[in-house]
């Protein structure tokens, strides 16, 4: 017996089923990080790890491990910041976490006090009179830095895809840009870093491709920093002094994403997938989406 399946941009004829996969592909993206007030940088793009062939084993139970995005800085003091975001990972269960493909949250957007900006899967970007933090090789880049003393434009957070930009007198540095991914049998990106901040003008840092906040508008009180979006793993935007104390954007939670051929056996059991127990089939591929924590036996 054979099926055609119809799903994404192609179609394909199959015989079913062909016993357990042993390898699947995935793309795991960690939380973004939130970004800074106060003249603080955008926060950094969740890590993001994607590759195919990744051997697996039939019978055994794996977890998935979502992480939750950062939250902003509130304003009221320059010494303020953020929180980094959570973890993502793929992990044989019998293993327990910390043993499998684990993606690490992004940084938060350094504060206006000359502190660190924070590291992670990619880095937040400095703030007024700070540094950078520093991207993970493989998962993302580092935060771009702000200019020092006069007209001040904080620093981008770093994306997947490319380093956050840097801030110019009178000019905010934009957030790093993700990366594009097809996993889904759709173009979307993913971990775009959060938009700077500056003093004046009315400019704001725009968000990194890949769900990041852009930054507050400067002239304007109470505007916040944008929020990463949702299961992107995009960094918080950062917000200026100008803008009356308003907070940093949160940083976006992130995704797990497998797929394997449609010829294979679904799962033996799967718990926590967007998609269902079944998933999707999307060009010629078993496609399971985790926006929360769950498991899986193949």
């Amino acid at each position: 017996m054979s099926i055609t399946l119809l799903g994404g941009f192609n179609s394909a004829t199959y015989n079913p089923f062909a016993g357990p996969t042993s390898t699947i592909e995935y793309l795991i993206v960690a939380g973004g990080g939130g970004g800074g007030c106060q003249l603080g940088g955008g926060g950094g793009a969740g890590g993001l790890l994607t590759a195919a062939g990744y051997n697996i084993t039939a019978g055994v139970s794996y977890t998935i491990t979502v992480g939750g995005g950062g939250t902003g800085a509130v304003g009221g003091s320059n010494t303020t910041i953020g929180t980094s975001g959570g973890f993502s990972e793929f992990y044989l269960t019998s293993l327990g976490t910390g043993t499998g493909i684990k993606a690490l949250g992004g940084g938060y957007g350094g504060p206006n006090s000359g502190d660190l900006a924070a590291s992670g899967g990619s880095g937040g970007g400095s703030g007024e009179g700070a540094r950078q933090g520093a991207g993970t090789a493989g998962q993302g880049n580092s935060g771009g830095t702000a200019s020092d003393f006069t007209q001040y434009g904080s620093g981008g957070g770093g994306g997947a895809g490319s380093v956050g930009g840097d801030g110019t007198p009178n000019t905010p540095g934009d957030g790093g840009t993700g990366m594009c991914s097809t996993i889904t049998g759709s173009r979307v990106f993913y971990a775009g870093g959060g938009g700077g901040s500056t003093i004046s003008n009315g400019l704001a840092g725009l968000g990194g491709a890949g769900g990041g906040g852009s930054g507050g508008v400067s002239n304007v009180a109470g505007s916040s920093g944008g929020f990463g979006t949702a299961n992107t793993g995009g960094g918080g935007g950062a917000t200026s002094p100008v803008s009356n104390n308003g907070p940093g954007g949160n940083g976006g939670s992130g995704i797990v994403i497998i797929r394997y051929p449609a010829n294979f056996d679904p799962p033996a059991s799967v718990v926590g997938t967007l998609q269902g127990v079944q998933g999707s089939i999307a060009n010629g591929y078993r496609v399971y989406i985790w926006t929360s924590s769950g498991t899986i036996t193949f």
